[in-house]
């Protein structure tokens, strides 16, 4: 299927030269003059070297057909990451490689977006907003307002998180997993 490549976004996979490429990066450009480009950071498929592409955002690629399901994180080994299909079952294993800095939030459980390309993980997907426990922070500081500024805690998995200051250690909050941000705390 031909997309225009100012429609790439990160996890789609492209057909050149018939081989297979996962979007990790894609950004447009629109410069005052000239014609506006996209610039786009690929992972081949097959033997995970990385490539650099620009393409005029107006040019036809072609996307491959990729099936996306969602899979249930179940643990992870010296293999890999496994995930299970629901519906079916079906277990697949992820490499470290696909899922890359996100591992931080697999948990237990957790729903994520596995795309597959003939039975091949080549992309994940996490839900939009994970909960997170607070495991340290700054001390709670009186009479400061939630609006001046935020302070920087560390999360149960590891990530840095910058919160308001009345969050304290073991508070369970919300956050965005694109950006890491603080969304607000966790509604019982």
């Amino acid at each position: 299927m031909k997309v225009i490549a100012s429609s790439l976004r990160k996890g789609n996979v492209v057909e050149m030269d018939g081989k297979l490429y996962a979007v990790l990066k894609a950004e447009n450009f629109h410069p005052g003059k000239g014609t506006p480009t996209t610039s786009v950071d690929m992972r081949r498929i097959s033997d995970g070297v990385k490539v650099a592409e620009r393409w005029r955002t107006t040019e036809m690629v072609e996307k491959a057909t990729v099936d996306e399901r969602e899979y249930d994180f179940l643990y992870e080994d010296g293999e890999g990451f496994h995930f299970m299909e629901p519906a079916t079952y079906e277990q697949i294993t992820v490499s470290p490689d696909v899922v890359g800095d996100d591992k931080a939030f697999l948990t237990d459980g957790i729903k994520v977006y596995l795309k597959t390309y003939e039975g091949v993980a080549i992309g994940m997907e996490l839900p939009a907003r994970v909960v997170v426990e607070i495991t340290e922070t700054e001390p709670v500081t009186k009479g400061q307002t939630a609006s001046s500024s935020y302070k920087p805690a560390i999360c149960s998995n590891g990530i840095r998180v910058m919160v308001p200051p009345h969050i304290g250690a073991g508070t369970r909050i919300v956050i965005n997993t694109e950006d890491y941000s603080y969304q607000g705390r966790e509604k019982d």
